[in-house]
């Protein structure tokens, strides 16, 4: 149950990384589109504004023609233009040239019949008879803004609420179609989990067994045999460790005591031996007696079984491994195959393999950098292609 309740909360953090992803793109076009819509109601609403103002404007217009032709008949008694506090107005000429005006605005779209600018609303009408030589009428009024104000909100609510509904239509869409492989990935992740646990036994057995045997009283051509056994379950063995590790990392508390860490490392030493000795990689240690830190014995032995692990995977056959222990810092350099600084840089990222020739999952440095954030260790990577890797873990005493 462990188990499973650890594979929940993984499933959900990569959920969450492809939720955020999709809801992002999602969201964008989602606000694209409603702006879109909310823009096509502003200009319905601003066009039915100007149809009800075109209604009371053509009545003003009508009033000012009739003023304008009582002047034209009666220009030598009145020579005053005609004015009204209810609106502004002007008149053209056949070649648009300004006679008289009294707006607000200094240019006129003549293309348009009822039009806003600045706050104002426009209205151009021609008359049927060239009063004081008008071909064009021009009315102005102020625009009180009032259904634009209206218009904000409306609009403003209408966002609030498609981008609410439509979210959460998304959301649950996406968790519709990421059912069927979160089922696949769960019935995959429960088979490998109880696979490795069906192996641990037999290869526990195994070791067990093999470290029982005398191999020195055995033939060459028969010790040779038991150590490539011994070689491949131990290599299981680390690989079930590891998956087991990541699977109950939140479930597993820490016995965290003073241990002598000079002890641990010439036992993980040891034990790796048998896997260097297949690939004639010669291990060279200088470790310093009595080395104590406080932490707990199996994370601590887990990160140096995974960096001792990758030396040995990642070095080359006649290879070397340098080991050193010290009051401070535990090294370990090899001459493999080394990284570029841009590897370097992902490194500890799960699952993330350079080489995928020489085999395992990409989690064993992901490990190590869990353990060492836990006990707030700092690992140095230096490395260099063709030329080996060294990994420096710094504690202080």
């Amino acid at each position: 149950m462990l188990v499973l309740k650890s594979l929940d909360i993984d499933l959900t953090q990569s959920e969450k990384k492809t939720l955020l992803g999709f809801l992002t793109l999602y969201s964008f076009f989602t606000i694209v589109i409603l702006l879109f819509i909310s823009f096509l109601y502003y200009s319905f609403q601003k066009d039915l504004m100007l149809q009800e103002k075109r209604a009371l404007m053509q009545d003003y217009s009508n009033e000012l023609i009739f003023r304008l032709k009582d002047l034209h008949i009666n220009f030598d008694k009145y020579k005053f233009y005609p004015r009204d506090e209810k609106f502004n107005s002007a008149i053209y000429d056949s070649d648009r040239k300004l006679i008289f005006s009294t707006l607000q605005s200094k240019k006129v779209d003549f293309n348009s019949e009822v039009y806003t600018t600045d706050s104002k609303i426009h209205f151009v009408e021609q008359p049927e008879s060239y009063y004081l030589g008008a071909k064009y009428v021009v009315l102005e009024i102020d625009d009180d803004l009032l259904w634009f104000e209206k218009l904000k909100k409306e609009i403003a609510l209408f966002i609030l609420i498609a981008f609410t509904f439509m979210v959460f239509l998304g959301y649950f869409l996406l968790k519709l179609f990421l059912k069927p492989m979160r089922d696949a990935l769960h019935l995959l992740d429960r088979f490998i989990k109880d696979t490795t646990h069906e192996l641990n036994t037999p290869v526990s057995a195994v070791i067990t067994n093999i470290e029982m045997i005398d191999i020195d009283s055995l033939d060459e051509k028969l010790a040779r045999k038991i150590k490539r056994i011994d070689t491949g379950a131990k290599t299981i063995s680390n690989i079930y460790e590891d998956l087991t590790y990541l699977t109950l990392n939140n479930k597993i508390i820490s016995q965290d005591e003073n241990i002598n860490l000079s002890k641990i490392v010439k036992q993980r030493v040891d034990y790796f031996k048998t896997l260097a000795d297949v690939k004639k990689i010669e291990i060279e240690t200088s470790i310093k007696d009595d080395v104590f830190i406080f932490c707990d014995n199996k994370k601590i032995s887990k990160l140096i079984d995974n960096l001792l692990s990758n030396a040995i995977k990642y070095n080359k056959v006649k290879g070397s491994i340098k080991l050193f222990l010290d009051e401070t810092s535990f090294i370990i350099e090899d001459s493999g195959k080394g990284m570029s600084k841009a590897q370097v840089e992902h490194l500890f990222e799960r699952y993330t393999r350079f080489d995928k020739s020489v085999g395992g999952f990409g989690i064993g440095l992901n490990i190590v950098s869990m353990i060492a954030k836990e006990y707030n260790l700092k690992i140095n990577v230096q490395s260099q292609e063709k030329v080996g890797t060294k990994m420096e873990v710094i504690w202080q005493k």
